[in-house]
């Protein structure tokens, strides 16, 4: 279901990566309570970071540092976590866009790394990160016109050629983010800093545990993927 490339283990072999796989959802607005903590959580990453050059954060750093080294540069197309960050300090809130959405900006900004929701209905196949071709399809969320992406930036693509993230963890595609007819999604998390483990495994038990108290009858399977072990497929439950 979710592998990183052979090539991407050999240039970035400190990639570390948490995948929390969740079938039987029912989407919507957030219920109170996670707005609630979703809205603590926000106060809290602002004060938190109020002042602070957010390249200082080393998982915010070392974003940069992998953006620049396939040929991006990290001040024009930030990671998905320092763009939550930038807007939280600049606009003073989030807004809550519907509940899985939310989970995995809560968490984002929590542990300062990218998080992703990515529904499963359209996907074919395995998704791979991997560098492009140049040959596959992105369509950008609210376009309606596919793209390709640039030869050796990195994405995520399945086995039909569409890209449901370009630049690594910038942005998503239309066909992967979720809508309230989602019923089966892949979050991911993922750092490149030292700690970078420990992080991601605990950002991971965070959405498993957000799953499991706001979406109590969905059925979750979790893995901390590294260069070591770095697929993913759920078992038939």
């Amino acid at each position: 279901m979710f592998s990183y490339h052979p090539r991407i283990i050999e240039r970035y072999p400190a990639v570390r990566a948490g995948v929390v796989h969740a079938v039987g959802l029912s989407n919507g607005p957030g219920p109170p309570a996670l707005w609630e903590e979703y809205r603590d959580q926000q106060r809290a990453a602002a004060a938190e970071t109020a002042g602070m050059p957010l390249a200082a954060a080393p998982s915010i750093g070392a974003w940069r540092r992998v953006f620049s080294s396939f040929g991006v540069k990290p001040t024009r197309y930030r990671s998905a976590a320092e763009a939550l960050l930038r807007r939280l300090a600049k606009h003073g809130d989030i807004p809550s866009i519907n509940l899985l959405v939310d989970i995995a900006n809560l968490v984002s900004i929590r542990y300062r790394l990218p998080v992703a929701a990515f529904d499963q209905a359209s996907v074919t196949g395995t998704t791979s990160v991997c560098f492009a071709g140049g040959g596959e399809r992105f369509t950008d969320l609210g376009g309606a016109q596919a793209v390709n992406p640039v030869p050796g930036e990195v994405i995520f693509v399945d086995g039909a050629g569409v890209v449901s993230a370009r630049r690594w963890c910038w942005r998503q595609s239309a066909q992967s983010a979720t809508r309230p007819e989602t019923v089966e999604v892949l979050f991911t998390v993922e750092g490149h800093h030292d700690g970078a483990a420990a992080d991601v495994a605990a950002a991971a038990d965070d959405i498993a545990g957000l799953l499991e108290r706001h979406q109590p009858r969905a059925r979750l399977q979790a893995a901390l993927l590294s260069p070591d072990d770095p697929g993913f497929t759920p078992a038939r439950t």
